[in-house]
């Protein structure tokens, strides 16, 4: 008895590890994504969104290449799950870029921030849907909080602005965030079944060579860029490609659905935050106040999470 009473106190511990790793693991993810809008604004002052998207995920496919190789040089997918890998990587890559890119660069950056927090929403409607997850009432609220934080985050004066001229860019916005949402959802299902390194290295490719036809079509704003954007490219492609979605792999073995997405809305704030320092634009108390909220909400998740752990 004693013994068995050890076992399950390890395992708890084990699991609980686990737990913190991988919210240690998405609040880097958080940061380097937020960080990313900086390195965006200014490449993409040198070149075209989709083609600085295009170049972006090209490195980091060769660069998923090689790891794959040297970390699992018999990796293949079945056929079966081909088919999967494909819409992983046009999800999560082709069209989420893209309809993001274009959505910003037609609609306002207040109106594009706050889209973002339908994320939540979409992501626990669908994962009810699909995979029948338990909604409870905790987590209800921690979603509400999170809006209301991010809306705080993303908008001191309270005003929105849904007018004819910003229209197409609001609703490319929403297909991005429904294409993200849909991205984490088909990911869950090939859980167990492939590494992190193979399904992010096969979608990227996919993703990728999906975006090249996109690319071709702003061919007539094409330069030659400077070294500078090059190094934000760069940036872009280890640290907040390559990287990240190694991280994002690993977390959502470990984490629900709804945290992933909730912690997601922490991305315009810290967006708002390295705005200010790198390229001094301007932030607001109330804004602070909303990144707070929505720690809390993460917080609620967690211990919502937990409890239904103890249920079991």
């Amino acid at each position: 008895m004693k013994e068995q009473i050890l076992w399950y106190q390890r395992g708890i511990s084990f699991c609980t590890q686990k737990q913190v790793i991988a919210n240690l693991m998405m609040a880097m993810v958080v940061v380097l994504w937020g960080v990313s809008f900086v390195s965006i604004k200014i490449a993409v002052t040198e070149i075209p969104p989709t083609t600085m998207a295009l170049v972006r995920f090209t490195i980091a496919s060769l660069l998923l290449g090689i790891l794959l190789k040297k970390v699992e040089p018999r990796a293949t997918v079945a056929n079966v799950d081909l088919p999967k890998m494909v819409v992983g990587g046009i999800l999560g890559i082709t069209c989420y870029f893209y309809f993001e890119n274009m959505g910003v660069k037609l609609s306002t950056a207040v109106n594009a921030s706050l889209i973002v927090t339908v994320i939540p929403i979409i992501a626990i409607s669908l994962d009810v849907l699909f995979f029948h997850s338990k909604i409870t009432g905790l987590k209800l609220l921690a979603v509400g909080i999170a809006l209301i934080g991010t809306y705080l985050s993303v908008t001191a004066n309270g005003k929105i602005e849904f007018n004819s001229v910003n229209f197409k860019g609001n609703m490319l916005m929403i297909g991005a965030m429904v294409s993200w949402a849909l991205y984490t959802l088909l990911n869950k299902s090939l859980q167990g079944k492939y590494s992190g390194v193979c399904m992010i290295t096969y979608q990227t490719g996919f993703g990728t060579l999906c975006l090249l036809p996109l690319a071709l079509l702003e061919y007539q704003e094409w330069r030659v860029f400077s070294l500078v954007a090059f190094w934000h490219i760069l940036f872009l492609a280890v640290c907040c490609t390559v990287g990240c979605y190694l991280l994002y792999m690993y977390v959502l073995k470990h984490l629900d659905v709804a945290i992933t997405t909730i912690y997601l809305n922490v991305v315009p704030i810290i967006g708002v935050l390295s705005g200010q320092y790198f390229l001094n634009e301007s932030v607001f108390p109330i804004q602070l106040v909303g990144g707070i909220l929505t720690v809390i909400a993460i917080l609620a998740i967690n211990i919502d999470m937990i409890m239904q752990r103890k249920e079991i």
